[in-house]
């Protein structure tokens, strides 16, 4: 669970914020109607994100998500109740932590570069989701025209699937900040020398309060913004092909 929901200040600031949305969702139907279509979108990228852990992890020969059943496209299997609660209601959250055991890892790869993979694989996940969506789009817009866009089923259609494209790429991108517990953590870890690694390890409480500090800030923007916009660029470029 990212959230400490003992720490008094985080559930001030929390239900502040759930009480902000919801009286925007309340007093503006159309944000309501956005929220609906979202959901799809959160549900696949938490879905096949976590799902993306659990099948490299057991590939690698760790079968631990296996027995707890999370090698399933089960969305009731990853879903965190109170991260997609607070996915739906204040635009952000998670989803259920993949567990996984190293020491079950194959001898052909080292502990460290095997949660690198298992790590990597989530984003790399939600990035080809992202590929394939547009993929979609693209072909809906080719085949579709203009006429079915423009109508009621092609508009929400149409709406679902970019909220879809926009969830994968945004948690793509978060997921990369080399901050635990996002799995860019783990990532960098692989890389680092030892002795980085081992003042990284040391140091990872304060390295999460810099990651929620993070989170609960606009720096969060400023930080995964380019990365949004160069993904979110080159699947315009992918649709625009694909469609002329």
């Amino acid at each position: 669970m990212f959230f400490d929901f003992t720490n008094p200040w985080m559930m001030l600031f929390l239900v502040a914020l759930i009480v902000e949305n919801i009286s925007v969702y309340i007093t503006e139907p159309a944000k309501l109607l956005t929220l609906l279509l979202s959901i799809p979108g959160i549900l696949i990228a938490i879905t096949f994100h976590e799902f993306a852990h659990a099948f490299v992890a057991d590939k690698l020969g760790d079968d631990t998500p296996r027995r707890q059943g999370r090698l399933s496209l089960n969305p009731l299997a990853h879903l965190d109740i109170y991260g997609t609660f607070l996915m739906i209601v204040a635009g952000f959250g998670w989803g259920k932590p993949v567990q996984i055991n190293p020491n079950n890892f194959r001898r052909t790869i080292t502990i460290k570069k095997g949660e690198a993979l298992v790590s990597i694989a989530g984003p790399a996940m939600n990035l080809i989701l992202a590929i394939v969506f547009s993929i979609i789009y693209g072909l809906i817009i080719k085949f579709g025209g203009l006429t079915f866009i423009l109508s009621s089923t092609g508009s929400i259609i149409s709406e679902i699937i970019q909220y879809i494209i926009a969830m994968n790429v945004g948690l793509c991108v978060f997921n990369l900040l080399p901050l635990p517990p996002l799995d860019g953590s783990k990532i960098l870890l692989a890389f680092l020398p030892t002795k980085a690694q081992t003042w990284f390890e040391e140091h990872e409480k304060m390295l999460y309060i810099i990651f929620i500090v993070i989170w609960l800030t606009p720096i969060s923007s400023l930080l995964i913004g380019p990365g949004i916009n160069a993904i979110n660029s080159a699947l315009l470029k992918l649709i625009q092909t694909i469609v002329l």
